[in-house]
């Protein structure tokens, strides 16, 4: 068990441990072992899972997936674990943190991606119920339609309907506040077709 930490540090070490671990670029690694120099100059622009898999393929994307995904959920479960003696809302700052991390990386210059997957596997700590509910319908829209895209759409955005009805409003609160993020990401990341 973990001693009581007093709040003030507590936060100072969920936010930077979220921070650093949300920095970790894997997309990029994964694209220079390709022979493609930054995924940030092409397709969509955006050094993640996605871009990872067009530009890639699916087998090479994979590790992508699951780093992007591992840090949100690391980063989570150490909020998690000082939450056991502290404010219950840790792990939701320490996936901020990991989000924000991811968005702006200080191993990559402060050019990242949009978040998703950290918030993915943020989600799968701090509300493994609605998160579980949430995978389970992401299946079978994937399965039905025989498109990822729809499936994780269906997914991310019945997550806080599953959340409000498991766990009450609060929680759903900051989760809001999470997937405001990456919708605030998604609007100002810029393709490099609107690159300078």
């Amino acid at each position: 068990m973990l001693a009581p930490v007093p709040t003030f540090v507590a936060i100072m070490l969920v936010t930077t441990a979220g921070y650093l671990l949300g920095s970790i670029s894997m997309a990029n690694r994964v694209a220079r072992r390709h022979r493609v120099a930054d995924l940030r100059t092409i397709g969509d622009g955006n050094p993640g899972f996605w871009n990872a898999k067009e530009q890639l393929g699916v087998a090479a994307a994979i590790p992508v997936f699951v780093i992007d995904t591992a840090k949100g959920a690391a980063a989570t479960g150490y909020g998690v674990l000082l939450a056991t003696n502290g404010p219950w809302w840790l792990p939701y700052l320490a996936a901020g943190a990991a989000m924000v991390g991811h968005a702006w990386p200080l191993f990559a210059g402060f050019r990242g991606g949009r978040s998703v997957l950290t918030f993915v596997g943020a989600a799968l700590v701090f509300a493994p119920g609605p998160a579980f509910a949430a995978v389970a319908l992401f299946a079978v829209v994937w399965m039905v339609s025989r498109d990822f895209a729809w499936g994780a759409r269906a997914g991310v955005a019945a997550f806080p309907v599953f959340q409000i009805f498991i766990e009450g409003p609060t929680r759903t609160a900051l989760t809001g506040v999470l997937m405001t993020f990456i919708g605030v990401r998604f609007v100002t990341a810029r393709s490099p077709a609107h690159s300078s």
